[in-house]
């Protein structure tokens, strides 16, 4: 008897290690399983971050196509880069290195070249919000995708938040009952009074290449994030107001929006501006039942009809749905499906369906229906 529950017990201590082996196996094999990309562009100034990733082995650069030398002499300084990561021709590098995705860190009115190459060669893209300047751009990089069958992903910093997720879920749950109102806040003192690069701020100011100004740059977050909380719904009806509140400093572009965006039985409403005392990214949504209130990527504030209040902290997201590179990774290896969600094309079709009619409400006074 002794020696059977001694047996008894080793078996179901063998079976706990082979357990704990397999998770620690299965997190070390996913963290190998790394993707060689291509940079396009070194004018974003988010194009530090996947250089800091670099240089901790987080993610595998195999080139960097940027047409300016200037830019290239730049960043092969600050994170001492070797000359032969670079080049100006950004098909030519694709040839030669064959990753399996490019990351567009230029200007959002350049995100359509980057697809116009890669889409005939089948790499998929990943793309810094928003998907394009103008909707029309979007409509093309829309139909390249579905003829070349690859993916087009946009990256948020919200898209990672855990906070934004626990709100997800929580309606979903259906704790504060139906939607009736999203408030998205987005926005910063400006481009200029932060520090951002000349390239960047190049661009980004520039009506063309980024579509607007604050309009493009914060109110596509809001745009995204009400598409995602209403499961992919297209809104009917947009309303939109622009401020140039500084024209001496942005003189082409807004620096202030407002969006209303209605839909059957809810209303969202975004602010995105470049003229806030402070950074500030979060989001409210008005249940028929309760109130739910993400002050950043981490704090919750709640408050039900009886008047219950509570509030809490949340837990980083997991990989892959903690970073863009982990969920190009996944998508990639087709682990989640990259589709009706934040990233999507599919999504941010409808983002650009509303940036476009804020900018027509705005340009006309009229409220424009879809």
């Amino acid at each position: 008897m002794y020696h059977r529950r001694l047996s008894y017990l080793l078996t179901g201590f063998q079976k706990l290690i082979v357990v704990l082996f397999l998770i620690v196996s299965s997190e070390n094999i996913f963290a190998q399983q790394q993707i060689n990309v291509v940079i396009a562009g070194l004018n974003h100034d988010h194009i530090n971050g996947i250089l800091n990733q670099y240089n901790n082995g987080r993610v595998n650069i195999t080139g960097i196509a940027e047409p300016d030398k200037q830019l290239q002499e730049k960043y092969k300084k600050i994170y001492h880069l070797p000359d032969s990561l670079f080049s100006t021709d950004l098909k030519k590098l694709l040839l030669q290195k064959k990753p399996q995705a490019v990351l567009g860190y230029n200007a959002a009115g350049d995100h359509l070249h980057i697809v116009e190459v890669c889409a005939p060669l089948g790499i998929s893209v990943m793309v810094e919000k928003p998907l394009a300047a103008n909707l029309a751009q979007a409509k093309q990089i829309e139909m390249l995708a579905n003829k070349y069958h690859i993916k087009v992903l946009t990256n948020y910093e919200t898209t990672w938040y855990g906070s934004y997720k626990d709100i997800y879920n929580t309606i979903s749950e259906d704790s504060i009952g139906a939607i009736r109102r999203i408030v998205a806040h987005d926005g910063h003192q400006g481009p200029k009074e932060i520090g951002c690069s000349q390239a960047f701020l190049k661009w980004l100011t520039d009506p063309v290449l980024n579509g607007a100004g604050a309009l493009n740059d914060f109110g596509c977050y809001g745009a995204d994030l009400m598409t995602w909380l209403m499961h992919g719904r297209k809104p009917i009806a947009v309303t939109a107001i622009t401020r140039q509140y500084k024209p001496d400093v942005y003189p082409k572009v807004d620096d202030d929006a407002t969006i209303i965006v209605e839909y059957p039985g809810a209303t969202g409403l975004i602010e995105a501006s470049w003229n806030w005392p402070f950074s500030i990214k979060d989001l409210e949504v008005f249940g028929e039942k309760g109130y739910l209130h993400a002050l950043d990527n981490t704090n919750i504030v709640s408050r039900m009809r009886e008047n219950i209040k509570s509030s809490k902290q949340v837990e980083p997201l997991q990989a892959p749905l903690n970073d863009p590179i982990s969920y190009l990774t996944a998508v990639l290896q087709h682990k989640i499906s990259g589709t009706n969600d934040e990233s999507s094309l599919e999504y941010n079709m409808i983002v650009m369906e509303i940036l476009d009619a804020a900018k027509r409400s705005a340009a006309s006074g009229k409220r424009i229906i879809l």
